[in-house]
């Protein structure tokens, strides 16, 4: 039997999905740091831009783990409280929550299909 959509490695194929949005995450956040500073009194929201771009960095090579998975649905969850501090951060979570969700779809979907 062979593997989903002619995949040699589903696994690390799904890995690839989930460190791509991560680190486009990550990137996006790093980004968003300059803008939030010159707007002024959020400091509270680029410290968390800082931190949650670092998780999402560390995450991208943790992604053979499962619980590594959950720790990328945490980081959207984390992007949502955090507009609380800025809404800005409710926007980033608003593009990149879905992503993440659709990447969980694929990862659950191809595991669901994959041979024994």
């Amino acid at each position: 039997m062979s593997a989903p959509a002619g995949l040699k490695n589903p696994g690390a194929a799904v890995r690839g999905v989930g460190a791509a949005g991560l680190v486009v995450e990550g990137v996006v956040l790093l980004l968003a740091l300059l803008p939030l500073a010159k707007l002024g009194h959020a400091t509270g929201a680029i410290w968390m831009c800082g931190v949650l771009a670092v998780v999402c960095f560390l995450l991208c090579g943790l992604l053979k783990h499962s619980w590594a998975w959950i720790g990328g649905l945490l980081v959207q969850v984390a992007l949502f409280a955090g507009g609380f501090l800025h809404w800005s951060l409710i926007a980033l979570g608003l593009v990149f929550g879905p992503a993440w969700l659709y990447a969980l779809y694929v990862r659950r979907s191809v595991y669901a299909n994959k041979p024994d």
